[in-house]
């Protein structure tokens, strides 16, 4: 997908007017707008992850041509090579899908995750329905500066939306934002009761 495909860059979104006196200003998202791809660095924790689960099928697949080819030693050896060669090509291919057409967004709406390019599967998750956030940061993402940004929600199907290989400054940049939503709505809600 080049850049020309990705819908415009909304304006930055504006703090809304204060609706009761003496309400906190809403927090304004100062990062960048528009979609966002996911780091350099992310392809390569993708590709480790990918080749590493890809061990198992590969395992079967070695075990099957030998089993195949037991009465031909000279074709098993080609047979096994070919097997992995494809086996860690799709592999390869995977993260590479997984790198290229994974993009994020923060606006006024919310938090949106867009991924695939064939079969496009967007997900767009309102403020108001955050309720808490998680940021993972497994050995391959720690040594890479990266982290998974986990943000779960209220009264949705799948109860929460995962993001893995944002770069470590910007999930803290948007854990932070979401958590001072979290506060000022529950003090908007506190000024209602």
């Amino acid at each position: 997908m080049t850049e020309s495909e990705h819908p415009a860059a909304p304006e930055a979104p504006e703090a809304p007017a204060a609706e009761a006196a003496g309400a906190p200003p809403a927090p304004v998202w100062e990062g960048p707008t528009g979609w966002q791809r996911l780091p350099r660095r992310a392809f390569g924790v993708f590709v480790v992850a990918s080749l590493v689960t890809s061990l198992v099928p590969g395992g079967i697949l070695h075990l099957l041509l030998r089993r195949l080819f037991f009465h031909h030693h000279d074709q098993r050896a080609t047979a096994i090579a070919i097997g992995w060669g494809v086996v860690l090509l799709g592999a390869l291919w995977i993260a590479f899908r997984r790198y290229r057409y994974t993009f994020w967004r923060l606006d006024s709406d919310g938090f949106a995750v867009r991924r695939g390019r064939l079969w496009l599967w967007e997900t767009q998750v309102p403020t108001s329905r955050v309720q808490h956030l998680d940021i993972k940061r497994g050995p391959l993402e720690r040594l890479q500066r990266l982290a998974s940004l986990v943000l779960h929600t209220a009264g949705t199907r799948l109860g929460g939306v995962h993001v893995s290989g944002l770069d470590e400054g910007v999930a803290e940049r948007l854990r932070e934002h979401f958590s001072r939503e979290i506060e000022r709505q529950a003090s908007d809600d506190d000024d209602r009761a």
